[in-house]
């Protein structure tokens, strides 16, 4: 009866320094919520109120201007254009951008796909052969080939010598 007597008052003791503890562990008695140690009753990450998820934005495809606008200040540098072989370039790519980018659209089998890009390529070729002097329309045939890699000049470095002033023992 003795050790009841001693051992109830101390485990109440016991319980009572102990019990603080957890509750802050369990999540009750904070004030930043009522549960799960998160902020709210509903745990991490979660509201009360249904939220649409965002969906990923797509990136718009470029339109066909936007392309030539992209590649124009590489030709125009290359190929020396003035305004008015400038606009030339200009309106026959655009066009010709245009058309492959509908022949994308419409899906077609690989073989008709290839054959219209070849009629593209050669109504577009003839366009700027008529259109362009020959020596820029030859300039302008190299640069498609090169994929518009604009090829950096290099510059001639002449290394100086340095004049021997040191006096040999």
């Amino acid at each position: 009866m003795k050790k009841n007597k001693i051992l109830l008052p101390l485990a109440l003791f016991m319980g009572l320094l102990f019990a603080n503890d957890l509750v802050a562990q369990y999540g009750y008695g904070n004030r930043y919520g009522s549960g799960y140690g998160y902020g709210n009753r509903f745990g991490r990450q979660r509201s009360s109120i249904p939220q649409a998820q965002e969906a990923p934005k797509k990136a718009d495809p470029l339109t066909a201007e936007e392309i030539v606008d992209l590649e124009m200040p590489t030709i125009k540098e290359e190929l020396g254009l003035d305004p008015f072989e400038e606009a030339v370039v200009r309106t026959t790519l655009v066009k010709s951008v245009q058309q492959r980018i509908e022949l994308q659209i419409l899906e077609l089998e690989p073989q008709k796909m290839q054959e219209e890009v070849e009629k593209i390529r050669d109504r577009q070729d003839q366009e700027l052969k008529t259109g362009l002097p020959e020596e820029k329309y030859l300039a302008y045939v190299e640069l498609q080939e090169n994929k518009f890699k604009v090829k950096k000049k290099k510059k001639d470095k002449k290394k100086k010598k340095k004049s021997k002033t040191k006096k040999e023992a």
